[in-house]
């Protein structure tokens, strides 16, 4: 297999759009040679059959969605109450939403996951650790909340993630924000007790 790491993320990208655009059953080596615009064959390559090319796309589009040091420092600038958290949760959606073809794709993988037992392994591990650090994050740095508030503002926040990038239209933006802010009033408590 070929190891140049920028042709493989390019390729890596590429293969999220096909998945963000065409689903799972789209998502052919040809299909992500077209898309990242190089010569045919490319692909194989790089990936030695479609199930890497799948969960590597996974493990990409979770390099895309974790915010780089600066932004995590910078997400607890400030007062650690249940403001911070709401503008963390207005964050999370944002930048999911601003990655709209990434959370798709993902969507697509989470489906294809269903029939394949290894993608499926590999994407648990990823999401019980992503979940895992977010709720060690959340609870070492000092905001309100216990770990079940924490895993319930996750579940909302991907389902309204989900509503908002499949079906944009079921809730407004104003109704988008109000719903974020209604979930972290009814989940995280005011003051520590």
């Amino acid at each position: 297999m070929r190891q140049n790491p920028a042709r493989r993320a390019a390729l890596l990208d590429a293969a999220i759009e096909v998945l963000a655009r065409e689903g799972a059953r789209g998502l052919t080596f040809r299909a992500v040679d077209a898309q990242a615009a190089v010569p045919g064959g490319t692909t194989s390559n790089y990936f030695a059959n479609r199930d890497g090319l799948l969960t590597q796309a996974g493990a990409r589009i979770y390099e895309h969605l974790t915010p780089d040091a600066p932004t995590m420092a910078a997400s607890l600038t400030g007062p650690r109450d249940r403001k911070r958290v709401a503008g963390l949760m207005h964050d999370l959606v944002g930048r999911i939403a601003g990655y709209r073809t990434g959370y798709l794709a993902l969507l697509e993988l989470r489906l294809e996951a269903t029939r394949r037992p290894g993608l499926r392994a590999v994407l648990t591990e990823q999401i019980k650790a992503n979940i895992d650090e977010n709720v060690a994050y959340h609870l070492e740095s000092g905001l309100p909340g216990d770990a079940s508030a924490v895993l319930l503002l996750y579940l909302a926040m991907s389902w309204l993630i989900v509503e908002q990038l499949t079906l944009p239209d079921v809730f407004t933006e104003t109704q988008l924000q109000e719903l974020v802010e209604l979930a972290v009033a009814r989940l995280i408590p005011e003051t520590e007790e």
